[in-house]
């Protein structure tokens, strides 16, 4: 290896490079962890706050952490020093994973549904005078109404008590699967609840 004041990349040689720099060119040229630890521990605080700020989970603000410094070990050899600091590469790669998992979970996410959908439930048992036959009757006329793959995942979860692993498991259908077919089955469920209470 060259001194560190020149230090040879795959294109050409940097003078003088800043240690964040040299950190860098060490990692993709030699897959250097020493040089790795050096960059983790100046970004690894950095990266954790941006992804409190924006995912407002700790959990979820070292997963990025951990996906951001992956890349940046695993696409070391992909910086460029012409095209700006070691610092604006990182932080590039930080906010391209950081949009990559705000879209997970969005689509991911556990829907509230079922928070909204028994409160409307819970009005018709008052405003009856009691959770009676009737009412139970109404309700399950409901859930027979639902297409038959959505009413298996809302009477698994609310009547069996089952969690969404379970039922993908007992219906070997990913787990993906199992909360669109909550999502819809609840819309659907709220929807007629909320036109017999209109």
């Amino acid at each position: 290896m060259e001194n560190d004041s020149t230090i040879s990349t795959a294109n050409e040689p940097i003078t003088d490079a800043d240690p964040l720099t040299r950190a860098i060119i060490r990692v993709a040229n030699q897959r250097d962890k020493a040089a790795f630890a050096e960059l983790f521990s100046h970004f690894m605080p950095k990266i954790r706050a941006f992804g409190l700020q924006r995912l407002n989970q700790q959990g979820l603000a070292m997963d990025l952490v951990q996906e951001t410094m992956t890349l940046v070990w695993t696409k070391a050899h992909l910086y460029n020093a012409d095209k700006g600091s070691v610092a604006t590469w990182v932080f590039t790669i930080m906010r391209n994973q950081c949009f990559d998992m705000l879209r997970r979970i969005q689509h991911n996410r556990e829907d509230a549904f079922g928070d909204d959908i028994w409160p409307i439930y819970d009005v018709a048992v008052s405003q009856e005078g009691g959770p009676d036959h009737k009412l139970t009757a109404k309700l399950l006329a409901h859930l027979d109404a639902l297409p038959l793959p959505q009413r298996q995942v809302v009477q698994g979860i609310y009547m069996q008590e089952l969690t969404q692993q379970e039922l993908a498991d007992a219906l070997k259908v990913p787990i993906g699967t199992i909360k669109s077919r909550l999502r819809l089955g609840l819309e659907k469920l709220k929807s007629f609840l909320e036109t017999q209470h209109d």
